[in-house]
């Protein structure tokens, strides 16, 4: 499978466009409460650490059979950005694996803007030939549980980092 470009996906509400450096300034105002980092760690990036990742992020994985995929989250009815979501794509012996992740800003969380964009995401890595989608999700974080199962992921007992693998087989 060669190398995969994140495109912009639209679902029923929103836009998920792909990441960009010029967003760091936005995102760090999206992502500034430290409630986000309760089950993840850490603490919220500056504008500048953002641009600085986010440009990593956009040159892309140093392996060529590796793709990251990044997005933020666009609601098209208010203006401004609400969150993110990410797929890294590699081989497997099944065929391409996505683990993906999404965070949305707290003013926009309990609005069923997680769950549609994993939806969306899952959706459009189907169509690109991916075969089994995980996410790695805190066993106290029932909020990303709950997205996790609306997108088709199921637990699987398998642990990584203190955290549960979910995952779903998407292609054959």
């Amino acid at each position: 499978m060669s190398a995969l470009e994140a495109r912009t996906i639209g679902t029923g509400r929103l836009d998920l466009l792909p990441l960009r450096v010029a967003h760091a300034e936005e995102m760090a105002d999206v992502l500034s409460d430290p409630a986000l980092h309760t089950f993840i760690g850490g603490t919220p990036d500056t504008p500048q650490a953002l641009r600085s990742r986010y440009r990593r992020m956009t040159a892309g994985s140093p392996d060529p059979a590796v793709s990251w995929l990044n997005w933020v989250i666009r609601l098209r009815d208010t203006p401004g950005l609400t969150g993110t979501v990410q797929a890294t794509v590699g081989p497997s012996d099944h065929g391409p694996v996505a683990e993906i992740a999404w965070v949305v800003g707290t003013p926009w969380q309990g609005s069923g803007i997680a769950t549609e964009a994993a939806r969306g995401l899952v959706d459009w890595l189907g169509g690109q030939r991916v075969h089994t989608v995980i996410a790695h999700i805190h066993p106290e974080h029932r909020a990303s549980a709950a997205v996790a199962t609306a997108a088709g992921l199921a637990p699987t007992g398998e642990w990584h980092e203190g955290e549960i693998k979910w995952h779903r087989i998407i292609g054959r």
